[in-house]
């Protein structure tokens, strides 16, 4: 069974849901799943060197009561998956293009096929729980490293805008799909599922998934 999960590494709730994922997928222990991260710019006209953290939340979000609001729902959802996010530490709304355009490289580069979860995972946990810039080239250096990528490589990457061409591509191609927001999990290509949802939910989407499997084999 293949997954494409199409993710913003700002998006909290695609934390969220990589955590439940992954409690589904144990629930499943008989089902071999590989796994594709798709980029989704939830800013894709964001500038390169981004926006302060308040302006932009207040441009989203309209009030600050109402932000003060989002974000204790979602650090009270973010502590039921053992994530303490630090939504106070964060200064910064980056560009996530250059780290879509690294999980890429560690997905295609790399013999270890979690390289590119363990990629996911640095950036989310930079981002929201330590609060730092992961639009910055030297956040984004020791991220790659912090991953088992060769420092010299992750500087290649990161160099230039390799890539930068199939971020824009893979999210034009999600709005296509009809995916208007993340995380959203496409299994096989057939079955769709939007939003973090609980463990079990997604384990169901599995079984359903494989049951086609199977009967096509």
């Amino acid at each position: 069974m293949h997954i494409d999960a199409y993710f913003d590494p700002i998006c909290p709730w695609c934390y969220i849901g990589k955590r439940r994922m992954e409690q589904a997928l144990a629930l499943r222990p008989n089902i071999r799943a590989t796994l594709s991260w798709r980029p989704f710019l939830l800013n894709p006209d964001m500038p390169q060197q981004g926006m302060k953290r308040g302006d932009y939340l207040l441009g989203k979000f309209g009030s600050e009561a109402r932000v003060r609001r989002l974000l204790g729902a979602l650090e009270e959802f973010g502590q039921s998956e053992e994530i303490e996010f630090q939504f106070d530490d964060i200064n910064q709304t980056p560009s996530t293009v250059d780290a879509h355009r690294l999980v890429r490289f560690a997905a295609i580069n790399n013999a270890d096929a979690d390289t590119a979860s363990k990629v996911v995972e640095l950036l989310f946990h930079a981002f929201f729980n330590q609060g730092l810039n992961i639009g910055d080239f030297k956040v984004l250096l020791d991220i790659g490293i912090n991953a088992g990528i060769e420092k010299k490589l992750v500087e290649e990457a990161l160099d230039g805008k390799i890539e930068s061409s199939w971020v824009m591509e893979e999210n034009a191609k999600a709005h296509r799909l009809g995916i208007n927001g993340v995380p959203c999990y496409i299994i096989d290509n057939r079955f769709a599922l939007q939003g973090a949802q609980p463990p079990m939910v997604m384990a169901k989407l599995f079984d359903s998934a494989n049951v086609q499997i199977e009967h096509a084999i």
